[in-house]
């Protein structure tokens, strides 16, 4: 079975930080792009942060200098460093695996609560 299994949500103050962890199995890892997105209260789901199976990153102009992703290919983990939070942080946060050579292979996370208040 597929599972991305994320952890490290919570609740933080404005300014601090938080780092998600997702523990991905059932795939072979290194050939999946991995991806962060989010949803906010009342918001559709947004792409936030992807890295390659190179290793290239790219983010959403409202986290760039803020959030850092990386992954772990000998621990089959991706992560989301966040610094810096704010208030309109506040979102559920997802996991994706996407494969690089097939549009059918995609998988999510159940989601994690991040929320960011005083």
């Amino acid at each position: 079975q597929v599972q991305l299994v994320e952890s490290g949500g919570g609740l933080v103050e404005p300014g601090g930080s938080l780092r998600l962890s997702c523990a991905a199995s059932g795939i072979i890892f290194r050939v999946y792009t991995m991806a962060w997105y989010r949803q906010a209260p009342g918001k559709q789901r947004e792409f936030i942060a992807r890295i390659t199976t190179g290793g290239s990153t790219n983010y959403v102009d409202s986290v760039k200098g803020r959030f850092t992703i990386s992954r772990d290919n000998a621990k089959n983990t991706v992560y989301l460093q966040m610094n810096s939070l704010k208030s309109e942080d506040t979102a559920v946060y997802y996991c994706n695996a996407d494969h690089v050579f097939s549009s059918a292979r995609e998988y999510w996370g159940q989601g994690t609560q991040v929320t960011v208040s005083s």
